[in-house]
């Protein structure tokens, strides 16, 4: 056999064993694509469910009724998070369902971990101000005298995110952080801003008949 026969015939090996590494490959990704797929939808479904039970939970009168929408909002919550541990929905999903049960504790930790990288990149703005926001009134009703700033950090967070617009939820709960402050010209400025939002905001006329002229 001439050397260049055995160069031809090292060159159709080497070929060959490059045609199939790749195609192993691929089929490896694609069946991993198709895992991941699958697994995303199933979450997406938990997901759904769950916002559907915890809106139930929400809207009805009965406590008992409410407690258990609650409870099957949260175990489907934490069946996405099984299926996809680094998407903020169904975090902010657990943390809305353990604060309808009372769980005070526990919520503002789900909050974290969906305000947390790399969770947090796929929330929009607006998404991840209301979380801010969510995140601020939880950690002022566990405790307000030692959480007060950092809640102020998230609701400044929010407002610079745009999340007051069209809600003055955020501008009233500064007012009330700064009140607790005993920051008198912010706590009035938050006040009057919650009320051009929203001119009807009854904590914000609250607020504002408290400091007095």
């Amino acid at each position: 056999m001439t050397p260049e026969v055995v160069l031809r015939v090292c060159l159709l090996i080497l070929t060959l064993a490059v045609f199939f590494a790749i195609h192993k490959l691929s089929r490896n990704a694609l069946t991993k694509l198709r895992t991941n797929n699958r697994a995303n939808l199933q979450s997406t479904r938990h997901f759904i469910h769950g916002s559907q039970l915890l809106y139930r939970a929400r809207s009805t009168p009965h406590k008992a009724q409410s407690q258990a929408h609650a409870k099957n909002a949260l175990m489907e919550a934490q069946k996405a998070l099984s299926l996809s541990p680094r998407d903020p929905g169904p975090h902010i999903l657990k943390a809305l369902s353990l604060d309808l049960l009372g769980h005070k504790t526990s919520a503002p930790k789900s909050l974290d971990a969906a305000l947390s990288t790399p969770c947090v990149k796929t929330l929009s703005e607006k998404e991840r101000g209301d979380a801010l926001v969510k995140r601020a009134e939880l950690k002022l009703g566990l405790n307000r005298r030692r959480r007060v700033d950092s809640a102020v950090e998230d609701l400044v967070h929010a407002v610079r995110l745009g999340r007051a617009e069209g809600d003055a939820t955020a501008f009233c709960l500064l007012g009330q952080c700064y009140e607790w402050k005993r920051m008198r010209k912010e706590t009035r400025e938050e006040f009057e801003r919650a009320l051009r939002v929203n001119p009807g905001s009854d904590l914000a006329c609250q607020g504002l008949d408290r400091l007095g002229p």
